[in-house]
């Protein structure tokens, strides 16, 4: 049987927010396995949706620049919140984004090769470094070129929203806000990657046939929760943010508008962070 930890219990508590013993009875019986010892509390316990997935665990801002039909979002990072807000790191992110926009790189070390005002990116990266003295990496970017209209909404720079829309420069606008506040993760249902699809009803099976119904029911709940799922992370499936009277579809019907992609980036989303315990270095250092 393999080990189960503190800290993995204690990372599954937080990725989860059920208590200790759940998931240290999940952990064991995954055999260790925390993506499984998940599902399995998800299973039992009913919850929608892991806190894992939200979590930010870096500092850094969203950049963008829109040219024409043409625009970009990139995350550029560096170690505190206090770098991420000084000038010199600000234009550093302008500066990646208006190069994605200009030179449409294949990926993150091609973009640092392109030139801005005469500097390339890394050189502009270095030079951030060696001014603010932090660590600094450009992380990832999208760029979306089209005949229609680009929209870009950004919250507090730790929240970028990009939209390949067609219609009225407001709708754009209120549609990328309502991306960053509702979060969806495609446009329709039929864009719903299927292993995460496949991977919703799994749970909604094993939930339902706990309930002890008949297996037509079963198959009724399950579909149920399926089609509840699916407008729930669908943009077009969503209340409208700012009129939850109306769907984001019904919304874009009213406006004879259309959107044809979007892409969110959060500050360090996905990244694991170092955590300091600085009064145990204190104490280490004082038998020192």
């Amino acid at each position: 049987m393999a080990e189960i930890t503190a800290k993995m219990v204690s990372d599954l508590r937080a990725a989860t927010g059920l208590g200790m013993m759940e998931c240290k009875k999940a952990l064991v019986e995954a055999e260790g396995d925390a993506a499984k010892a998940e599902e399995i509390l998800r299973i039992k316990s009913g919850n929608k949706a892991s806190k894992m997935a939200g979590r930010v665990a870096a500092e850094g801002i969203i950049g963008s620049f829109v040219e024409g039909g043409v625009g970009a979002l990139v995350e550029v990072n560096c170690e505190t919140d206090f770098v991420a807000k000084d000038p010199t790191f600000l234009a550093l992110a302008a500066a990646a984004a208006k190069a994605v926009v200009i030179a449409n790189p294949a990926d993150v070390e091609a973009l640092s090769a392109v030139e801005i005002d005469g500097q390339s990116v890394e050189d502009i990266r270095k030079a951030a470094i060696a001014k603010l003295g932090e660590n600094m990496t450009i992380r990832r970017f999208v760029r979306y070129q089209t005949e229609g209209a680009i929209a870009t909404y950004l919250h507090g720079a730790k929240i970028g929203v990009i939209v390949d829309f067609a219609g009225e420069e407001q709708v754009g606008k209120d549609v990328a806000m309502h991306i960053a506040a509702s979060k969806p993760i495609c446009v329709s249902k039929d864009q719903v990657p299927a292993e995460t699809l496949e991977q919703e009803r799994k749970i909604y099976t094993a939930q339902a046939a706990e309930s002890g119904k008949p297996a037509d029911i079963v198959a009724k709940m399950v579909e149920g929760r399926v089609n509840k799922f699916l407008a729930e992370v669908t943009l077009m499936g969503q209340p409208f943010v700012k009129n939850p009277d109306v769907t984001v579809e019904k919304l874009l019907a009213e406006k004879k508008s259309s959107v044809k992609a979007f892409a969110m980036f959060v500050v360090g989303e996905g990244i694991e962070k170092k955590v300091v315990d600085y009064a145990a270095e204190v104490a280490a250092a004082a038998k020192l």
